[in-house]
């Protein structure tokens, strides 16, 4: 009897049906990269009797200084063997208070146990060490007394005083949300927040659409304006109006009225249909049509490109094969939050290896997308304490739900990725780092940071947890030009959103040409002076002085054609 063979393509659909399938109940976390993170660690600890017997003789040590500690902890005066500022959960007075303040005490040794015992390993890989540190992170986190009613004396204070009514409404806050999440409604309070009547209100149109996105023109607001216009590209992974909020933090807006003409792109919000999107797509319907319109409106003008984000990646590559062609159409580039080298890319890539990305494109072959909610999930991780676990005990155990701002309507209006763009950034520029190394190839040829031939002014956040600072910094070391940085409080969207009269908003300044040594970027911020204020005006400055005088401002639109709608038109409603 012949036994019939399948084609092997059978057994992996079978095989890729089972990890989408796995992907739903994780939330898009690959089981096989967590166990093999933590297989390296454990067996290369158990085979590290020197670094057992430094965690060994620290569990003791710890433990003896909490004993001595919990036997006068009702005393007061300040006389914590760990110092409870290490963890903001822990600053208020009442966790100086028994029994809280041993909670605390109690907790940090924890902490400090485990942070020991995650780092310094010798043979454990630096992301399998990094994985583990954040696991058990996570871990602790959940476990912090913090997070508990009966061991959080603010809880406790409030249950008391109230009865125990802030329970109840916790409760019911938690029964709401667990209802919208269900149903996949958005959070409460973001109906309060809507498109084109609080929020991306700046006067335009909408002066071209393809597939990809929709370009809007603004309308001036000064009689004048530079001869070269500014072009907005934002990260497809948010609605472009990141940068049009309200009227008075739109930087949009403020750019306008410093007299500049102004276009944005604002990207569709693709589906399972738009699966077979590209990166390269991105690059000639998105950047590229976007060029050439702008090119029709505005005839023998260079162009300031501003780049948001994965926007600013896909702006560098542009620009990057825009110099390898002998194309001159930019001024100038911009580049916010955005980086192109991505070797340091923060804690990110603790979801990044070749596990982790087979499972996610098993997900994504099956979704067809990588779904908002998936990337908002990992987000939410990097900072757990302050957006899971904080929000967590306000809403649920203080009985109280925060107001819903702008900036946070914004970020629950997610979008998706289609599988084959998301596949190729992970890929080609997470995990095999191409770009930085020249091996990104467009159009069957590499393009280089170092053609890039038009100043740069690039913009970090001392807070960024996606796009850490210190890789924006890196184009200095990866191009020839001038480069002018600066580094703002903040973090990934706060540092960005900082108009000029913010009062808490401050800024470095770094300028460099193509011809200065490299300085490490902690070296440069340790002597870089920091000013008050918001990099707006510092940006806006430097790129008046790369643009030509002023003159009448151009039409709206396209010749000879009426635009199609008003800003900000009909992609960045949709959800699909």
């Amino acid at each position: 009897m012949s036994i019939v063979r399948q084609p092997s393509q059978s057994y992996e659909r079978a095989d890729r049906l089972l990890h989408a399938f796995e992907a739903r109940l994780t939330g898009g976390i690959a089981h096989t990269a967590v166990a093999a993170a933590w297989s390296d660690w454990l067996a290369h600890l158990t085979n590290a009797p020197g670094k057992q017997l430094e965690l060994a003789g620290q569990a003791f040590e710890d433990a003896f200084k909490l004993a001595c500690y919990a036997a006068r902890a009702w005393q007061p005066g300040d006389h914590a063997p760990f110092d409870p500022r290490r963890s903001r959960r822990f600053e208020g007075e009442a966790w100086r208070v028994w029994p809280f303040n041993l909670y605390a005490q109690t907790f940090l040794a924890v902490e400090r146990w485990w942070s020991t015992a995650t780092t310094d390993i010798r043979g454990v890989t630096p992301h399998h060490q990094q994985a583990v540190r954040f696991m058990v992170r996570q871990i602790l986190n959940r476990m912090s007394p913090a997070n508990l009613p009966w061991t959080n004396p603010e809880v406790v204070e409030r249950t008391v005083s109230e009865s125990g009514l802030n329970l109840w409404r916790g409760a019911e806050l938690f029964a709401a949300d667990l209802e919208r999440a269900v149903l996949d409604r958005p959070m409460p309070g973001v109906e309060e927040w809507q498109v084109g009547r609080d929020l991306a209100i700046t006067p335009g149109k909408v002066v071209f659409r393809n597939d990809f996105m929709e370009l809007i023109q603004y309308t001036p607001t000064t009689e004048e304006v530079r001869p070269e216009p500014v072009l907005f590209v934002p990260a497809w992974i948010m609605k472009y109006y990141i940068l049009d909020l309200r009227p008075d933090n739109s930087f949009i807006r403020w750019l306008i009225a410093q007299g500049f003409t102004v276009f944005a792109i604002s990207w569709r919000n693709p589906g399972p249909r738009q699966r077979d999107w590209g990166l390269d797509d991105y690059r000639r319907l998105g950047i590229g049509a976007a060029l050439d319109v702008v090119g029709q409106i505005v005839p023998n003008a260079r162009v300031h490109a501003l780049g948001y984000c994965l926007g600013g990646t896909l702006l560098a590559i542009a620009a990057a094969t825009m110099a390898r062609d002998g194309d001159e159409r930019l001024a100038s580039m911009s580049m916010l939050a955005a980086q192109t080298d991505f070797s340091e890319a923060g804690e990110l890539m603790v979801f990044i290896d070749e596990s982790e990305i087979a499972f996610l494109e098993d997900m994504m072959w099956d979704q067809g997308v990588l779904d908002s909610r998936q990337m908002a999930g990992a987000f939410q991780l990097l900072r757990s304490n302050e957006l899971i676990w904080a929000q967590a005990v306000r809403q649920y155990l203080l009985g109280e739900r925060q107001p819903v701002t702008d900036l946070m309507a914004w970020n629950a209006d997610g979008t998706r990725m289609p599988a084959r763009m998301q596949t190729e950034y992970l890929r080609d520029l997470f995990l095999d780092n191409r770009f930085s190394r020249g091996r990104f190839a467009v159009d069957g040829r590499p393009i280089a940071l170092t053609d890039i031939d038009v100043p740069i002014f690039a913009v970090g956040a001392e807070r960024d947890h996606i796009a850490p600072w210190q890789s924006v910094y890196k184009l200095r070391l990866l191009t020839r030009v001038e480069v002018t940085f600066a580094l703002a409080s903040g973090g990934h969207n706060t540092g960005m959103v900082a108009p000029p009269d913010e009062p808490r908003a401050k800024h470095r300044l770094g300028a460099f040409d193509g011809e200065d040594g490299y300085e490490a970027p902690d070296a440069w911020r340790q002597h870089a002076e920091q000013m008050d204020g918001s990099w707006w005006p510092s940006w806006s400055a430097w790129i008046h002085a790369r643009s030509g005088a002023f003159t009448a401002p151009p039409p709206i639109g396209l010749p000879d054609k009426r635009p199609l709608e008003d800003a900000p038109g009909r992609y960045v409603r949709e959800r699909v």
